[in-house]
C-alpha cells in the first residue's frame, strides 16, 4: 500500500482498532467527550470523529479523527482541543492527535446516543 490510491487488503479494517483493553482508555474516551463540534451539539465521541485511540506501553497516546465535512470551519482547532482535553490526564505521557479523511466519516458511525439527540432516531 504503497501508493495513496491503492486498497487495502480485503479484510483490512479501515479504522485502525483503539486500545480499549488499556487502563487509560476510558479516561480518554471521557476526555474526548468532553470537545464538541460548534455545529453540533453532541460530543465528538460520541459523533464517531475519534477514530482511533491507541495507546502503546509507555502512555504515549495517539489519537485519529476525522471531522465531518473537509471544510469545517475549526478543522485546524479541533485536533488541539482533543490534545488539550486528553494532555492533562494522569498517567499519559504524550499526545499526538492526527487528522484524517478516510475513510470518510458519516452519519453510520455516530452512537445511537447521537442519533437520538440529533433526532435521527
Amino acid at each position: 500500500m504503497n501508493a495513496e490510491n491503492d486498497t487495502p487488503m480485503e479484510g483490512t479494517p479501515l479504522i485502525k482498532p483503539s486500545s480499549t483493553d488499556h487502563p487509560l482508555y476510558d479516561a480518554i474516551a471521557e476526555a474526548c467527550r468532553t470537545v464538541y463540534d460548534p455545529e453540533i451539539p453532541v460530543n465528538i465521541f460520541d459523533l464517531g470523529l475519534i477514530y482511533t485511540i491507541d495507546i502503546d506501553d509507555e502512555a504515549n497516546v495517539n489519537i485519529a479523527m476525522s471531522l465531518t465535512a473537509p471544510g469545517c470551519p475549526v478543522a485546524g482547532e479541533m485536533p488541539g482541543w482533543v490534545a488539550e482535553a486528553v494532555e492533562p490526564l494522569p498517567g499519559v505521557k504524550t499526545v499526538n492527535v492526527e487528522l484524517v479523511w478516510e475513510p470518510q466519516w458519516g452519519m453510520d458511525m455516530m452512537s445511537d446516543e447521537a442519533r437520538l439527540e440529533l433526532g435521527f432516531m
